[in-house]
């Protein structure tokens, strides 16, 4: 019988983080690291397959999701790595596998250079390790202000569904269903969220970590990814000895979610071939 995943707030450094979690101590520990935008549900369905396997910990980050709102201007990617490595404390957790998304990504790798001690092995998805190009931060700038003043409704939200998912999944009629769950749950962004939002895009290159990234590490990119294109996925893997990189054709900025029926077989695969190992 598979254990139901019981959600709750945690007291972490000076926030509350809202945290999905299994439970299971005899378990190998995951943790995954949401999309901003998004939250811990988007791996449900990744959580359905790997019940059984692993301990599945799945926290919002902080000023995000269900957890507490933030208190400053601005939630940076450091902030939310030491909200991380303090969960994974508190929690008392063994070495854990990492899974991230996007964003998440960027909080792993700061992690994993850190305190690798802490670290079995580090998917990343839709991610990247470098800063945002200038011209790019000033166009995504200026959405974010303008958006702030409504939430992302109409066009602004039409532009957030075309980073988030690629134009091929978002023409397939089979995914409607998906798109339009998470389009109503980001045209309800709450205007706390926006310091999250300006940290991921104001984020400085985690490239330099890199090297200092042991752990075994795959890695997957879309073709139709225009906010992480696969080039961004290439230096991670080029940076990080022997991880592997997949490219996936027609797919975009959230693989999990577009292609769960490619993406979550060959992650589990990975991890279990990681945990074997550690």
């Amino acid at each position: 019988m598979r254990k139901r995943s019981i959600g709750k707030g945690i007291a972490v450094r000076d926030t509350i983080l809202w945290v999905e979690d299994t439970g299971e101590s005899n378990l190998p520990p995951m943790l995954c690291l949401h999309s901003l935008f998004l939250d811990g549900t988007m791996f449900d369905g990744f959580v359905e397959r790997a019940q059984g396997q692993f301990r599945l910990i799945r926290p919002d980050f902080r000023g995000q999701g269900s957890s507490a709102p933030a208190t400053g201007d601005i939630v940076t990617m450091d902030d939310c790595a030491d909200d991380m490595l303090a969960l994974i404390e508190t929690l008392n957790l063994p070495p854990v596998h990492l899974v991230a998304a996007s964003m998440g990504g960027d909080v792993a790798v700061r992690m994993v250079a850190e305190r690798p001690e802490l670290f079995r092995s580090l998917v990343m998805m839709g991610s990247s390790a470098r800063g945002e190009p200038a011209d790019q931060m000033e166009r995504f700038r200026g959405l974010l202000k303008e958006a702030a003043l409504t939430g992302f409704v109409g066009d602004y939200l039409d532009i957030l569904m075309s980073i988030m998912f690629g134009a091929t999944t978002r023409a397939k009629p089979e995914a409607q269903p998906m798109l339009d769950r998470w389009r109503t749950r980001m045209s309800l962004l709450p205007h706390s969220a926006w310091p999250a939002m300006f940290g991921v895009l104001e984020r400085p290159s985690a490239v330099a970590l890199l090297p200092k990234i042991t752990v075994p590490t795959l890695l997957f990119s879309g073709t139709d990814d225009i906010a992480r294109p696969p080039d961004w996925g290439q230096e991670v893997a080029d940076g990080v000895k022997d991880a592997r990189f997949t490219i996936l054709d027609g797919v975009g900025h959230s693989p999990i979610l577009e292609v769960p029926e490619i993406v979550i077989p060959q992650v589990l695969a990975f991890l279990a071939g990681a945990a074997r190992a550690g």
